[in-house]
């Protein structure tokens, strides 16, 4: 548990970091926005293009753990889905709010924690539930927000607006691009490399601090409607520790028969904590985003204890 404790603690000093920062007035007032639109736009990109492009795709191809993994992100997210559209009575929130149920913080604690639990071996499921959450997930995330925010009848208009506007979407056709070049089979130049890792490599970091500066605004301290987001973060929270890694478990055990290893790494990956996406993507779409804030924070905090069980159940 004090393993699980120090491998979270940099996500709440990044928060903390925000959140003293925009206390301060060390920012300007639009600085949360501007800090997401920069991952949004460039450093998620970045990361997206670099991981796909780069990926050794035949290590890559585990079949039954990306069912596994996807199936249970997916059913997780399905039930989270239901619940917030009941609650919201508008897809695009409920799809926001539920991408919180099924979107793991691989990057921050899912990579640390499968090198301190499973040792180097770990790496390769890892990236596989990387790519899920960050290529898959995400994306079905934005179709459903996208499809909420056309009042289309129509199926085909429908669905022609959406694509028209997923293929502007900067993380989408950056994982496009990725997935195009990796076709290729053409090694990525060593500086190009570089540029993108290091561009990349700032989109967790700033999404947290932005997460932070928006705690500390006026908008995420306003009162209303508290019990309703309380009542939903614990829905989502439940999804996410609980249902998901749950969800995984079944699926490795009894149906895809995953061995004793790919089963504890399948667990881990989905007893995960939520990530930034949803709260970048509720940021991005000028939606309500203190549901996905509280998720992220509350999921991250319980993460130490559910992570401790989930691995000496596993062992």
């Amino acid at each position: 548990m004090i393993d699980a404790l120090l491998i979270v603690a940099p996500i709440f000093a990044l928060v903390i970091v925000g959140w003293l920062a925009g206390r301060l007035r060390l920012l300007g007032p639009h600085a949360a926005s501007e800090l997401n639109r920069f991952v949004v736009w460039l450093a998620l990109p970045a990361l997206m293009f670099n991981v796909i492009a780069t990926a050794d795709w035949q290590a890559l191809w585990q079949p039954g753990f990306i069912a596994t993994f996807g199936l249970s992100a997916g059913v997780s997210m399905a039930v989270a889905l239901l619940v917030c559209w009941r609650r919201h009575g508008r897809l695009t929130d409920a799809a926001i709010d539920a991408l919180n149920s099924a979107y793991s913080n691989v990057g921050f604690v899912g990579f640390p924690i499968a090198l301190l639990a499973l040792g180097q071996a770990a790496l390769v499921p890892a990236t596989i539930a990387a790519i899920i959450t960050m290529c898959v997930v995400f994306a079905a995330t934005i179709v459903l927000i996208e499809a909420g925010l056309r009042n289309e009848p129509h199926w085909l208009k429908l669905g022609l607006k959406v694509s028209g506007t997923l293929a502007r979407n900067p993380i989408l056709s950056a994982s496009a691009a990725g997935a195009i070049w990796m076709s290729l089979d053409i090694a990525l130049p060593a500086s190009a490399h570089t540029f993108f890792e290091l561009l990349g490599g700032a989109a967790s970091p700033c999404a947290l601090v932005a997460l932070g500066l928006f705690l500390s605004s006026r908008r995420a301290a306003e009162p209303a409607s508290t019990t309703r987001h309380h009542g939903i973060t614990a829905i989502l929270v439940g999804c996410k520790l609980v249902l998901h890694p749950f969800l995984a478990w079944l699926l490795a055990r009894f149906v895809f028969d995953l061995s004793t290893f790919m089963t504890q790494a399948v667990v881990l990956m989905a007893a995960l904590p939520a990530g930034t996406g949803g709260f970048m993507l509720a940021d991005y779409y000028r939606r309500d985003a203190k549901a996905s804030s509280q998720a992220i924070l509350a999921s991250t905090v319980l993460s130490v204890a559910t992570i401790a069980m989930v691995l000496s159940v596993l062992a």
